[in-house]
């Protein structure tokens, strides 16, 4: 069984096509995944959700998907919500808040062998497996939970790390990078059979910079600019001012 998991595309669909391009030339896999937060920041949401709908790409919602939903029900004052949900309308809007959690992917009979995808940790959209916390804090933030292995997404850093015998892959980001090295990320899950495990290979692409960056400055972005700073920057410390 082979999957591929990609996470974090928000909106810029240059680099989803990217990686898209490249899995088709890796494949074929058994499914292709993609964990989340697929429109917010960049500057072609309806763009990104209409490749993932072309390469049938099975989804699980993200934090940002959740807020794009609330903000197309219930209003919000967030320019870069209310540029979504103009760009994909408030039925696709709607939708991206009916999306699934948590994905499975058994290759045994065996709950415990199971890949289990989601977006931050299995229980909630926000609290982050970061790859400097003890294995005490892992436990915290994944307990109770069967797997062999999981598959995320949301700090945007590429890891893997083995827990109790489980192995944990921060798949990274599509879209925006946050390690310092500007590249389209994602990951192959593989079960190996003879192992009766799971392994990881994190892809690293050259990310489509110059044809991303004349997107955002040709599209309705608010501060197209800034957001532009900031997929350099890849990078959380803070940007210098400007």
């Amino acid at each position: 069984m082979r999957i591929a998991v990609m996470s974090d595309i928000h909106g810029f669909s240059i680099a989803l096509r990217t990686v898209l391009e490249d899995m088709a030339r890796r494949g074929p896999f058994d499914a292709v995944v993609a964990a989340g937060d697929f429109c917010e920041v960049g500057p072609d949401p309806s763009g990104c959700l209409q490749l993932l709908a072309t390469h049938q790409v099975r989804l699980i919602q993200g934090n940002t998907d959740r807020d794009i939903a609330a903000c197309a029900k219930a209003g919000c004052s967030d320019a870069g919500l209310r540029f979504v949900v103009d760009a994909i309308g408030v039925d696709r809007a709607l939708a991206l808040g009916d999306l699934p959690l948590t994905m499975r992917f058994s290759p045994t009979d065996r709950t415990a062998d199971d890949l289990l995808v989601c977006h931050a940790n299995p229980h909630d959209l926000e609290r982050k497996l970061l790859p400097e916390l003890t294995d005490r804090e892992l436990r915290e933030r994944l307990l109770p939970v069967s797997a062999g292995a999981i598959a995320f997404g949301h700090h945007h850093v590429a890891f893997t790390r083995s827990l109790d015998g489980m192995l944990l892959v921060d798949v990274s980001a599509v879209g925006n990078p946050k390690d310092e090295d500007l590249r389209c990320k994602y990951a192959i899950l593989t079960w190996e059979q003879a192992a009766k495990g799971w392994s990881a290979e994190i892809i690293r692409l050259p990310y489509p910079l110059q044809e991303t960056l004349e997107q955002i400055r040709q599209s309705d972005l608010p501060k197209p600019e800034r957001t532009a700073r900031k997929l350099l920057h890849a990078s959380y410390r803070p940007m210098s001012p400007q």
